[in-house]
């Protein structure tokens, strides 16, 4: 006969605490407060892409398209403020996070804050490098690999701006195309309306001719 397969005995409590306390592998950071430099870095983003996307209002809208419904073109204009300014805002929320730009900005606030200190204690004799604590020197390590990203970061804000005004002027590009269209459009409803006008003589003279016609024929018949 076989042996019925053998039961490991139930997990005590001593057991199921240590594994209820053991940290989860996948458990995510807090992202890091910004400071003051990380903050101002934000709001100028901000105040740029604003200054930019206000550019695109609904007094420049209407006065190129002047004959588009108002509501209409109220809200074609607001859908293309609010399309490209979240679509900005979401690439700089990207670039933010994947740089670590905040922490970053605030490491960077704490070697120049470091630096001040230093710097207005200058009277003080200056410490040996060999009696620096651990932090100081990898700080100072770390100080060319921040002032390289932050060079990296200004060079993405750049291409970011540029891509922005390429998107303006393209804006632009398609206003001024539909407004040449709208124009020859107009000059083809002009020339219908001549055409019209011409024919409603002819017109006339024919229905007159044919009064006159059935008259006769109406005389001769009696």
């Amino acid at each position: 006969m076989e042996q019925p397969p053998e039961q490991l005995p139930p997990p005590d409590n001593d057991t199921l605490e240590e594994v209820s306390h053991q940290p989860t592998p996948n458990a995510q950071q807090p992202p890091p407060t910004p400071g003051a430099r990380a903050t101002r870095f934000t709001d100028l983003y901000a105040q740029a892409l604003n200054h930019t996307l206000s550019k695109i209002s609904y007094d420049n809208f209407r006065s190129c398209y002047p004959t588009i419904p108002e509501s209409i073109l109220r809200q074609v204009q607001a859908q293309m403020v609010g399309k490209l300014g979240d679509k900005c805002r979401k690439e700089f929320d990207s670039i933010m996070e994947n740089r670590n730009v905040v922490a970053r900005l605030n490491e960077l606030e704490t070697l120049v804050g470091d630096a001040t200190e230093r710097k207005n204690q200058g009277e003080e004799a200056g410490v040996q490098p060999h009696l620096l604590p651990p932090e100081r020197i990898l700080q100072a390590h770390l100080t060319p690999a921040l002032q390289a990203h932050q060079s990296q970061l200004n060079a993405r804000l750049q291409t970011t701006q540029s891509q922005n005004a390429q998107l303006h002027a393209e804006v632009l590009d398609q206003h001024a195309e539909i407004e040449d269209l709208l124009t020859k459009l107009e000059a083809v409803t002009g020339d219908v309306k001549g055409a019209n006008a011409a024919l409603a003589e002819v017109v006339e003279a024919l229905s007159q001719e044919a009064r006159e016609g059935r008259a006769l024929v109406d005389g001769t018949s009696v």
